[in-house]
């Protein structure tokens, strides 16, 4: 616990129990990521509900919204792995929306950035790969596990080629959910000391004319920040993507 006074950016990804709930001894209490979570899935499904209700000709902005939606999601997926990939839109474009979702609203004063917690991005990289193992397994059977033994590979080398074929698909998850958590917690501490720094300079008067200096730094970080966010989500989806082709086309 910080004292009074000090800078403390970690604060801001404390998890706080909003409804403290106990079963069977497991601690399953409501806690303020999950109402952050829950208020992501609840805007989300608001801007598609009522963005595809009216579907004019001539789209509002709501629609046009969730239309750019829609076709950037499904351009990607297409763009990776073909028109057969499009049975896994529901799936990807979930993703996306709920991480695009979860960090734009991170970027509101007084909310919680549920991306920036290690077991959210972890969870959501797991089910991307155990969707991957069950898609491609049940797709192309033992085949699919000739994603793992490169074609051409003289024999002396397939062992160690397909040991680091292996590394290198179980190291998936782990990169997958350490990108997202890592962009994300490391933005928001800058975020807040920067903010701290104008704080502090202001209340240290004949110093605060040095103020407008981090006060331009954090407008500069909170507009790129912004740009992560979107930028964070689109690369969360388009290696979903990447994954999924494997799945898809696990022939190398």
């Amino acid at each position: 616990m910080a004292q009074p006074g000090t800078i403390d950016p970690i604060h801001q990804f404390e998890i706080q129990k909003l409804v403290p709930i106990n079963l069977f001894g497991f601690d399953m209490s409501f806690t303020n990521s999950a109402l952050w979570m829950v208020i992501a899935v609840a805007v989300t499904t608001l801007v598609m509900v009522y963005g595809s209700a009216s579907r004019s000709i001539v789209p509002g902005r709501l629609q046009s919204l969730a239309e750019m939606a829609y076709e950037f999601v499904a351009n990607t997926l297409t763009g990776v792995t073909g028109r057969e990939g499009m049975k896994f839109f529901p799936f990807v474009f979930s993703l996306f929306m709920f991480v695009f979702a979860a960090n734009m609203l991170g970027m509101l004063p007084g909310s919680f950035t549920t991306t920036s917690h290690i077991i959210v991005t972890a969870a959501f990289a797991m089910l991307v790969i155990t969707v991957v193992l069950v898609a491609g397994i049940v797709g192309h059977g033992s085949h699919f596990f000739g994603l793992f033994v490169p074609s051409g590979v003289p024999g002396w080398l397939l062992p160690f080629m397909v040991l680091i074929e292996v590394v290198s698909f179980v190291s998936r998850p782990i990169s997958l959910s350490l990108r997202l958590f890592g962009n994300m917690l490391a933005g928001h501490i800058a975020l807040k000391v920067f903010g701290a720094f104008v704080a502090a300079l202001l209340g240290a008067g004949a110093a605060g004319i040095l103020a407008p200096l981090p006060l331009l730094l954090a407008v500069a970080l909170t507009a790129l920040e912004f740009l992560v966010a979107f930028l964070q989500a689109y690369v969360f989806t388009i290696l979903t993507c990447v994954y999924l082709n494997d799945a898809l086309h696990p022939g190398h």
